[in-house]
């Protein structure tokens, strides 16, 4: 029957968490994502050291925004030749609240992709799933720019991309266990949220369930796991997003001893897809969510901080 990792391939795609593509090989992902965080710890690797240089004087003269997108899409395409599938590329996150930007940056970004040979099947746009960014994936879905929005906390943030028509969503699941772990203090108990019960993996199920009812074509992809028990509670979601430290621990154990049961399903019957959301229904059902209110925020500050980490380094080798 083979690892864990194996028999979790059978319900789910996995997907690798990764910007070091030279780890990515021997997990044999069929997609790969990427955020400025990851490509910012690989570059300070010596691994991937010259591969930054290389493109930094390959485009000195250019704009530095665009030399970023043009580091970033270097690491996809890297990545795209170990994985058969797709490979995901995020939008700078200080434009998080700027549709227009958003849409701008996206378009150049797949630009990049298709002048080096890639074509757009195998691209994902992540974006920050705030109203501004669904907004931005709603007119590039329409464009055939395939989109990945992710920092997403609130099942009305889910709501949303699905009424616009996003290829994919990445829910956030080690977030969400972070704060009601935090907001509970000396209360938590460990043993009796975990798996099933963890708040994370239970945002997520509730989301894959109000999609597949509803015969919403948006895939779901579980994304920021803290543990194994996590990533096998959420078996049979469309997708997975994984770090190579899970892959890893996942490869490690013996699927016959410890075998991977399916726990998402799609509905058997299918309903009709409620009325769309308008923006201030949007706004008021995020900001009456306390947790995805501050995820969202904090996601964004932290991604926006290693996009200036990233700028600074760029700048150094100019």
């Amino acid at each position: 029957m083979g690892t864990q990792l194996d028999q979790l391939k059978a319900f789910t795609t996995v997907v690798a968490d990764t910007g070091d593509f030279k780890q990515l090989a021997q997990f044999k992902p069929q997609d790969a994502t990427t955020n400025p965080s990851l490509i910012l710890k690989a570059v300070q690797k010596p691994d991937y050291a010259p591969l930054l240089a290389e493109t930094v004087a390959a485009h000195r003269a250019a704009a530095l925004d665009s030399i970023v997108d043009q580091v970033l899409v270097r690491f996809g395409l890297e990545i795209l030749k170990v994985v058969p599938g797709r490979v995901s590329t995020e939008v700078d996150a200080r434009l998080s609240f700027d549709t227009e930007a958003t849409v701008a940056r996206a378009r150049r970004i797949m630009s990049l992709y298709e002048a080096a040979g890639v074509s757009r099947d195998r691209v994902l746009i992540k974006i920050a799933a705030t109203w501004e960014g669904i907004q931005a994936a709603r007119v590039l879905e329409q464009e055939g720019i395939h989109c990945n929005l992710t920092l997403l906390f609130a099942f009305v943030q889910a709501q949303a991309c699905g009424d616009a028509g996003v290829q994919l969503i990445s829910p956030f699941v080690g977030r969400i266990y972070d704060w009601h772990k935090k907001s509970a203090g000396s209360a938590w108990d460990e043993a009796a949220r975990a798996g099933v019960n963890d708040p994370g993996v239970q945002s997520v199920t509730r989301i894959y369930q109000y999609y597949k009812q509803h015969g919403i074509l948006t895939e779901v992809m579980g994304a920021s796991f803290r543990n194994v028990g996590q990533i096998l509670a959420l078996a049979g979601c469309d997708l997975l997003t994984i770090s190579p430290d899970l892959l890893a621990q996942l490869q490690a154990v013996d699927g016959d001893a410890q075998p991977v049961v399916r726990h998402l399903t799609a509905p058997a019957t299918q309903q009709p897809a409620p009325a769309p959301l308008s923006e201030a229904a949007f706004r008021y059902a995020l900001n009456e969510d306390a947790m995805a209110t501050e995820k969202l925020a904090e996601g964004i500050r932290l991604f926006a901080a290693d996009a200036v980490k990233l700028d600074a380094m760029i700048e150094a080798l100019r």
